[in-house]
């Protein structure tokens, strides 16, 4: 089959997407609205420096499973990615855990941007709230916020469900915006910042780097929505990799950049506030037009995100549906837009509901997104090293040097990465919000696993 064209297969994605598209969606992907609601929490758990440390020490542990990634997305450019590498190299049953996991972190991110939408807004306009409808967790729910998350929700739900054109349209032109946001704080910064400010480098106690570091992985899920499209990349085979390793370094450097230029414009003490990263800007500036650019930086980054995690998730979704652990529903594609139609619209009620618990949800929805990808992660170099060694004559157009090595320290890394999460970890999910996330999600895809997956595997 030529690389960079469609099968033609009935029911199948057709290849539209090129390569600025691909390397708009994975960047725009992990890059999402963090960056400027959480950078303040960052820098002061952890101090400017160390903030950069603890991207830097998760790039690594995420760049080593991204090679396993980058090699296996060259040679199985397939709808569903993880799915079909694992069920290849491991099996139906451990490939419907690492699909449910990575399902998991995928619909976290979609709902967390649905609740961080408002927020956004209400920096830029704080009239938004007109009707308070009651309080979650200490955190109040109003009318108006709520229509601004739904409203966020149904525009993406139907960017999406008229077809991938369209998304990648609406990634490529918003991913460009963030760029120049991003690099208004890197000037300011650079011309009026200073490393006195930064100071503390490193907070203490240093524990707060793991703080930092156990949010990582959730920020940089993004990578891996490109293997959920590969099906519909008009690239060469060999560029699916090098391009998935190319906006996964693109990211640890946004992230690890912008948290020194906060650092370095805000003392401590004022990087408590809601939106430090707005705030930064408006400092480093001298003026509030440098923070609404930022801000309006920033919703560009909750749309990025949230259109490539409905890619992703939907795709995600087809897969599972095409082996059975879903209703069949779900693998169909629309007659027209040959989209994924079904899992774009759960995905999208699902963006709808969560407004409705205000914003205290949102580091819930990150840590426990987080625990969820590096689960899914570790099946990934686990299924890259099971293929070298059973089907070596694969083709694989971007094979990774040392592969035995990468391979096993992912494994590696990714299991060190997780401990982190555990209840032993002064860096534990919470206990009951976090875990009961995962707990509940696992419930489900036990019920599904059994009633599903195992009853047509037996």
């Amino acid at each position: 089959m030529d690389e960079g064209q469609g099968s033609g297969r009935e029911g199948r994605f057709e290849r539209v997407l090129k390569g600025r598209e691909v390397l708009a969606l994975s960047f725009g992907a992990m890059i999402g609205w963090s960056w400027v609601l959480l950078t303040g929490v960052w820098v002061e758990n952890a101090g400017s420096l160390g903030t950069v440390i603890a991207f830097a020490a998760g790039g690594v542990v995420i760049g080593f499973i991204g090679l396993t990634y980058a090699e296996l997305a060259a040679a199985m450019p397939e709808a569903g990615g993880e799915h079909v590498y694992t069920k290849v190299a491991l099996g139906p049953h451990w490939s419907f855990a690492c699909t449910w996991a990575l399902l998991m972190a995928y619909a976290t991110v979609c709902v967390f941007e649905s609740v961080a939408l408002p927020t956004a807004v209400e920096y830029l306009l704080p009239g938004i709230r007109f009707g308070a409808l009651w309080e979650v967790f200490g955190a109040p729910v109003d009318v108006g916020f709520v229509a601004v998350g739904v409203g966020g929700a149904v525009l993406m739900t139907w960017i999406n469900y008229i077809g991938i054109r369209a998304a990648a349209f609406v990634q490529t032109v918003v991913t460009a915006a963030i760029f120049l946001s991003g690099l208004l704080l890197f000037v300011g910064a650079g011309a009026f910042g200073s490393i006195d400010t930064a100071k503390p480098l490193i907070a203490m106690p240093a524990v707060g780097i793991l703080t930092v570091l156990i949010m990582v992985p959730s920020l940089m899920v993004g990578f891996d929505v490109l293997p959920q499209s590969a099906e519909e990349i008009a690239v060469p085979r060999r560029r699916i990799g090098v391009l998935l390793v190319l906006s996964l370094a693109m990211a640890v450097l946004w992230y690890g950049a912008i948290s020194f230029a906060v650092g370095a414009a805000l003392p401590q003490q004022a990087l408590g506030g809601t939106m430090a990263t707005a705030d930064a800007a408006s400092k480093l500036w001298s003026g509030e037009w440098a923070g609404a650019a930022l801000i309006i930086g920033g919703v560009g980054g909750i749309l990025t995100s949230w259109n490539a995690f409905i890619i992703g998730g939907s795709r995600l979704m087809f897969a599972l549906a095409q082996s059975g652990a879903l209703p069949a529903a779900f693998a169909r594609l629309h007659p027209r837009y040959n989209t994924p139609w079904v899992g774009i619209l759960a995905l999208g009620i699902a963006s709808c509901i969560s407004p409705l618990f205000g914003r205290t949800i949102l580091v819930w929805l990150v840590n426990a997104g987080s625990f969820a990808v590096v689960v899914a992660w570790l099946f990934v170099p686990v299924a890259f090293l099971v293929l070298r060694h059973r089907q070596p004559e694969m083709e694989r157009p971007y094979r990774v040097r040392h592969g035995t090595f990468v391979g096993h320290t992912a494994i590696v890394l990714g299991a060190l990465l997780l401990c982190l999460y555990m209840p032993f970890s002064p860096s534990s999910l919470a206990w009951p919000q976090e875990w009961g996330m995962v707990v509940a999600w696992g419930a489900v895809g036990v019920v599904l696993w059994t009633f599903r997956v195992r009853g047509a595997s037996g």
